[in-house]
């Protein structure tokens, strides 16, 4: 890995070499703005032609430094947004502990890992598997005013924390991340899928983007990054770093 921008002081981070773990960390570390109210970070990875996955799945559009890094960022955050068809498509499991990171997170005051935050507004979710039965941290639920009884009382029975954050249509993205914060997770990670950074987008409330250009390409009609309503003009992010790796770009932008 090595560093194209900004210009590295140290001549050896724009060397080709495999990052330590501290290293990684140190480059996505959170702001220490994210306190005042939050800082929600998106992380995605997308092919040469736009792609947001390839076969109903990330994985294919992965590869070794795409996946240190994210480890790297669950390690860093205090909780992990998600969407309920990405859970049930990418068969979403409790974050793990990881030794490296965990004098890090005492230090930061976290939890031994992130919490899973799955939002969904049928709470259509199978609540036997591992996400819901083996978290060393309880998975949370975030929905609207108006979910299904038969959910909310599913939900209620397998011990998993419902989080109400918005109206008869589902979780409001605003009042998700605002009702998270309130909860100590000042640190937001989100991992998508497409339709619900979409979402998180389109209410102004992502502050980071982090984004994984595969050097792989699928043709196809896979959804893009973001999927849902066009907005009535861009918006702008402001690029603050980029590294390469194997061919795969990592870029982190913020908004201005």
């Amino acid at each position: 890995m090595r560093r194209l921008f900004p210009a590295p002081q140290d001549p050896s981070a724009a060397v080709d070499r495999e990052w330590e773990l501290t290293e990684i960390a140190d480059a996505y570390a959170y702001p220490a703005e994210h306190a005042d109210g939050g800082w929600l970070r998106a992380n995605m990875v997308s092919s040469l032609d736009g792609a947001a996955h390839h076969g109903g799945r990330s994985k294919p559009l992965s590869g070794a430094a795409d996946m240190r890094i994210f480890g790297v960022l669950r390690a860093l955050a205090d909780v992990v947004v998600v969407g309920a068809e990405t859970v049930r498509e990418e068969g979403y499991r409790p974050a793990r502990q990881r030794a490296e990171f965990t004098g890090r997170r005492r230090a930061a005051g976290q939890t031994t890992v992130p919490a899973i935050a799955v939002v969904s507004a049928s709470l259509h979710l199978d609540f036997s598997l591992p996400l819901f039965t083996e978290p060393a941290v309880p998975t949370l639920v975030v929905t609207g005013a108006k979910a299904p009884a038969h959910g909310l009382a599913a939900a209620r029975t397998a011990g998993v924390e419902v989080i109400v954050a918005g109206d008869e249509s589902g979780a409001d993205p605003v009042r998700l991340k605002r009702a998270l914060a309130e909860r100590g997770h000042t640190r937001l990670l989100t991992e998508g899928g497409p339709r619900l950074l979409g979402q998180l987008a389109a209410a102004g409330v992502v502050d980071e983007l982090c984004l994984a250009t595969s050097p792989r390409y699928t043709v196809g009609t896979a959804p893009r990054l973001m999927s849902g309503p066009e907005i009535p003009e861009p918006r702008d992010l402001a690029l603050t770093d980029l590294l390469e790796d194997s061919g795969f770009l990592f870029g982190r932008y913020r908004r201005g």
